[in-house]
């Protein structure tokens, strides 16, 4: 039997691995949403889902729901990049898809995805938008000046031609090119090429959407692809806002070449020590065929090369993956394992399968155990305290059993005095929450947009019309060290509240027989940690060489609208959490406060009823008993729910081969009203992740 006809007799080898396990993720995710849904939905017909675990459930299952998993490719011009996306993710077309032909291809950032809500296009952003102060978020949002073509899957021949656009070019002159941002006479290793004329070929497109129902694409694959060190560097939102969204990133070489200096550039200023899960591709390893050496000798100068590599950039040798994706695609083309096998690409497929999306799937597991804590820590609060109150009611009925009218009315007596005394602490809680929402207004007030903006202005005055980089590091750098000040008062703030509040919880908890538990105030660490992050990558553009690049109107424009854009994501998102947890307290103590209104009051009334009627005291005895029977079967039915949650968020898909023990044990109790949980609790532009 032939190779190809050995090959064709097991048709799965040749699809691409990451296709099962993606599907394997895709059914996981798909089984925890609903699974979390239902739970939500019984605790929430039970009376038993307070509003802030029901926004956080929510956010969980959409997240589910919408999760992608962004990977870039990232390489210089020429280096097999597109082909390689051909390889992994296209030959299922029949064809090449992305154009890959030798010199510059892609011109523009691509990035490829699948919107079930749009119909399959291919959507173009003009090159000279950079004109305009839009960042390219808002221009998502903002289609108008979009030039969108229809894509037809089932054409693939079609498909090719219509992707050819992202190739396209414009000729434009060197004052055009540099209002653009696209050229600059102090760093001209990075221009564009200059025609005889004296002009300048830019790229026609900024951005390109492909919206394509693709299998990987379908089941939750983002693929970013970007063009070159030049289109990296004058585009600040890819480097600060696109590539560190990724999840994962390719960077692509030449075997032929190895690391070159614009290589090297694009690794130290964008991939290396940005906390991406970076894998290096060593393409076009057939070019360092030599027919005159014998096959061992040939395989030791791939190694050779791989372990300088590996050596240049810093990474283990492990990251690093031979491979000829020119090699692969025809094989797959083809339909020959054999030469699938010879290129090299399963290693690195198999790779980003045990890697990459165990990673994920372990971070997914995380927000559902703390979406279910959530929910349920309400819920167990409200089931603990029910429960407390039938059997304070059980007692007293089963006190009255033979006694006279006096002794009713002697018990009546003493719920009315409860009642008032209950009541009389309602003024002194008032009181407390006015002084806790004052503090929790100067914390919100430490965080508000406002301080932003007060130091944006000292950075403008300081960087003037141009982009001198002394003067703006030192502006940048005030700017963040304020910021950070911010973020500090808003922390010791936040924790005294929290201790006034942990203060009244005890004394409800003490004196009144209320079950409120301190959840501890939001840690803004991480908060702290992202500014950080967000000072060193930004600052980079402080630098000398990319303060050249970056020294026209559209550029710096764009630039401080990323700037802004990030920090207010950082100073929101600490303000959110902490208004989700003060909503979360206050929430307790208003259900508890309506439950216990209640509670005196069915003890009122059942007292009422037995004065008035001498059968009444079983009946009503016999009552509360079945309530109570009710909350018990409600805390197995919960803790079902839960423990099947449990062990299909620590299972993970089919493909998983360890467990996530590490995520922590979700104990379950609800009968004793016990919780213990040992584990730790947008994508821009395109398709969110």
């Amino acid at each position: 039997m032939s190779t190809f006809e050995s090959s064709c007799a097991d048709p799965l080898a040749l699809q691409p691995a990451l296709e099962p396990q993606l599907d394997a993720l895709a059914d996981w995710r798909l089984a925890l949403e609903r699974d979390l849904a239902q739970l939500e939905d019984f605790l929430s017909q039970s009376d038993l889902l307070s509003p802030s675990a029901a926004a956080a459930s929510e956010a969980v299952r959409h997240r589910l729901t919408t999760d992608k998993l962004v990977v870039a490719f990232v390489a210089e011009f020429s280096r097999g990049k597109s082909e390689l996306i051909n390889a992994i993710f296209f030959a299922d077309a029949g064809r090449r898809i992305l154009p890959a032909t030798p010199g510059r291809t892609t011109m523009c950032p691509v990035e490829l995805s699948w919107d079930p809500a749009e119909l399959p296009t291919l959507d173009l952003l003009p090159i000279d938008t950079r004109l305009q102060a839009r960042t390219l978020a808002e221009w998502t949002v903002q289609r108008d000046r979009w030039y969108r073509l229809p894509l037809d899957p089932a054409d693939p021949e079609g498909l090719a031609q219509s992707l050819q656009q992202v190739t396209q070019t414009r000729v434009v002159s060197r004052e055009d090119a540099q209002a653009l941002g696209l050229w600059s006479d102090a760093h001209p290793a990075d221009n564009p090429p200059t025609l005889d004329d004296g002009r300048v070929e830019i790229p026609a497109w900024r951005h390109a959407i492909i919206n394509y129902p693709h299998p990987l694409l379908q089941r939750g694959l983002v693929v970013v692809d970007t063009p070159g060190l030049n289109a990296i560097g004058t585009e600040p939102e890819l480097t600060l806002g696109l590539l560190p969204s990724a999840h994962a990133a390719l960077f692509v070489l030449g075997a032929d070449t190895g690391v070159t200096r614009s290589d090297l550039d694009i690794w130290n200023d964008h991939l290396g020590g940005q906390g991406l899960s970076c894998f290096v591709v060593l393409n076009k390893v057939d070019t360092l065929a030599d027919p005159l050496a014998s096959l061992e000798e040939q395989q030791a100068a791939v190694e050779r090369q791989c372990v300088v590599t590996a050596q240049t950039l810093g990474i283990p040798r492990e990251r690093v993956f031979p491979l000829s994706a020119r090699q692969a695609l025809a094989a797959r083309l083809q339909g020959d394992l054999t030469a699938l096998q010879a290129s090299g690409l399963p290693e690195l497929e198999t790779a980003l399968n045990q890697q990459l999306l165990p990673q994920r799937q372990r971070v997914l597991a995380k927000a559902v155990i703390g979406g279910v804590q959530s929910m349920l820590e309400h819920a167990i609060r409200r089931l603990r305290d029910q429960r407390r109150q039938n059997a304070e009611q059980m007692l007293e009925l089963r006190g009255l059993r033979g006694k006279s009218a006096g002794r009713v009315a002697q018990m009546l007596e003493r719920v009315h005095a409860d009642t008032a005394e209950f009541e009389r602490c309602t003024a002194r809680l008032t009181a407390l929450r006015a002084v806790h929402a004052r503090l929790q207004h100067k914390i919100l007030k430490a965080l508000e947009a406002d301080r932003i903006r007060e130091g944006m202005v000292e950075l403008d005055a300081a960087i003037g019309s141009g982009w001198p980089a002394l003067r703006g590091r030192g502006a940048f750098a005030k700017l963040c060290a304020g910021l950070q000040a911010q973020l500090d008062t808003a922390a010791s703030l936040n924790t005294e509240a929290g201790q006034m509040l942990q203060a009244l919880f005890g004394q409800l908890n003490a004196e009144f027989g209320f079950s409120l538990n301190f959840v501890p105030v939001p840690d803004l660490t991480p908060f702290k940690n992202e500014l950080a992050l967000i000072e060193r990558s930004y600052g980079r553009y402080f630098g000398l060489s990319s303060a050249l690049r970056m020294n026209s109107t559209v550029s710096s424009d764009q630039f401080r609208r990323m700037l802004v854009s990030k920090l207010r994501v950082v100073f929101e998102s600490a303000s959110a959490e902490i208004e989700g947890w003060n909503q979360a307290a206050s929430g307790q103590i208003d259900s508890q406060f309506r439950d216990r209104r209640r509670g005196f009051r069915r003890r009122r009334e059942s007292l009422e009823r037995i004065q008035h009627a001498t059968g009444e005291l079983e009946a009503r005895l016999s009552e509360v008993e079945t309530q109570d029977a009710k909350l018990l079967e409600l805390s197995d039915q919960a803790q079902a729910m839960a423990a099947k949650l449990r062990r299909r968020a620590e299972v993970g898909p089919d493909y998983q081969d360890a467990s996530l023990s590490e995520l922590g044990a979700l104990d379950i109790d609800l009968s004793e009203g016990e919780f213990v949980h040992s584990g730790q609790a947008s994508w821009q532009p395109g398709a969110a992740a």
